[in-house]
């Protein structure tokens, strides 16, 4: 049984399903006014990655992750800009969606967009205003944390220690709130902003309703995993979190929370900073995978320092393990060895440690490599274990030879045949041609592979 560290409960604990077989995740998604970043980046994959271990686990995972499309960001970009925000909307979600796709990130089941849930919204803030969690000033609606008992539960805080406003978002209206840590549900629009009517006045939503009535109405209550990267823990996820236990609802089993991606000095990388690296870049000049790899040896609740040092080991340890896979190529199909599989599965369900598992996947190569050199029989379920587990955590691997030329091919059928005239000086010769041309060179005694 998986076991996650609970946020709420700073612990690691048994993830509990409501329905058995079936697991219900929300993933909290982007805002969409500039292109995804490496921090974007960390946290799609983090879950990726847990939810294809839960699917080959054999349980139905539902993932839902929704597209914040409306959001002051969004609107400060098209006034500078002087462009329609639908335009940057529509434009930054499709860039989103190319750098994930980039990386390997499976699609969201759900993709549920906050404009879609506006007037849902007004009439979850229209109950907490009847009830007084909530109440009207001249700048909007505002919530009442006083009125939630455990208020600051994911902040580790007492309420009086916590921050005004909402974080790195604008402390919007802050003279008129009751207390400093009371955020905004409802803003009222400014002339020649997007707004929806309410019965407060022309406005839209803040940023901290639109998640738990999206998560609420696709999950239902008590879904099981409420997903993110650490920075939204407070307010964001709090602040949700208030909303749902102020209704008296029932909102997530668990909470996950990924750690920061830092840059070299250690500082969290941030469009605020400016030290963001660009996701799309990022996959131009690198193997999408080795972004994977660097995730997946490191725990996901760990900072991650993301330099060039961490990706030219990625792509090393790319190229071994897409080494291994040409080289196994002609090794027969097996069962995976069920104590290497054993210890992988115990590993992931030890709060996802992935470390370990790659780990697994390094020593089983190893073990592989030599079976496969004394062309003895445990080659073959330690070769299907490798690609199993592989294949669990979305690491995907390349045998090569999809894209060798017949001039290539050629070159390579040469190289074997000097070696069976024992004209070793020629053979040497063509593997440093092809070498010189790009092409990594593998010679066993099946013959020779070549790759990119």
């Amino acid at each position: 049984m998986l076991h996650l560290y609970d946020t709420a409960t700073r612990s690691v604990r048994e993830l509990a399903l409501r329905e058995p077989g079936k697991v219900s995740i929300y993933l909290c998604g982007p805002t969409v006014y500039g292109p995804a970043h490496v921090g974007h980046g960390r946290a799609t994959l983090s879950y990726d990655i847990l939810r294809r271990y839960l699917e080959w686990s054999g349980l139905a995972v539902r993932l839902v992750s929704n597209i914040t499309d409306i959001d002051d960001h969004i609107i400060n970009r098209a006034k500078r800009e002087d462009r329609p925000w639908k335009d940057i909307t529509t434009k930054c979600e499709a860039m989103w969606f190319e750098a994930m796709d980039g990386i390997g990130v499976q699609r969201p089941h759900d993709i549920p967009h906050a404009t879609e849930y506006v007037d849902e919204m007004v009439e979850m803030i229209a109950e907490l205003v009847a009830q007084d969690s909530a109440y009207v000033t001249e700048d909007g609606v505002y919530m009442d944390v006083e009125s939630v008992d455990d208020y600051g539960l994911l902040a580790f805080q007492t309420l009086d220690d916590m921050r005004a406003g909402g974080g790195e978002r604008e402390v919007f209206g802050a003279g008129q709130k009751r207390h400093p840590a009371d955020f905004v549900l409802w803003k009222f629009s400014k002339p020649d902003e997007p707004s929806w009517p309410s019965p407060w006045g022309a406005g839209r939503p803040g940023w901290h309703s639109e998640c738990v009535v999206m998560s609420l109405d696709l999950l239902g209550e008590g879904f099981d995993l409420h997903c993110g990267g650490q920075d939204l823990r407070f307010p964001h996820h709090e602040n949700e979190r208030a909303q749902a236990v102020a209704l008296g609802k029932t909102f997530a089993n668990h909470w996950m929370h990924n750690g920061f991606v830092v840059d070299a000095e250690g500082e969290k990388m941030s469009k605020s900073i400016g030290n963001v690296s660009n996701l799309l870049d990022l996959i131009e000049h690198y193997d999408p995978r080795a972004y994977r790899i660097v995730l997946l040896q490191s725990h996901y609740r760990s900072p991650v320092r993301l330099g060039q040092s961490a990706i030219d080991q990625a792509v090393a340890s790319l190229a071994g393990l897409d080494a291994f896979a040409a080289r196994a190529a002609n090794v027969a199909s097996a069962e995976p060895d069920p104590a290497i599989i054993d210890a992988f599965r115990a590993a992931m369900e030890n709060d996802l440690d992935t470390p370990k598992t790659m780990s697994i996947v390094f020593d089983t190569v190893r073990a592989a490599n030599a079976a496969i050199d004394s062309d003895g029989e445990a080659a073959p379920p330690l070769v299907a274990a490798v690609f199993e587990i592989c294949g669990a955590v979305g690491l995907e691997l390349s045998a090569g030879g999809h894209d060798v030329s017949d001039d290539v091919a050629a070159k390579a059928a040469a190289l074997d045949q000097a070696r069976a005239d024992k004209d070793y000086a020629a053979a040497d010769a063509i593997r440093a041609e092809l070498q010189v041309d790009g092409w990594t060179v593998e010679t066993t005694k099946d013959g020779t592979t070549v790759r990119r």
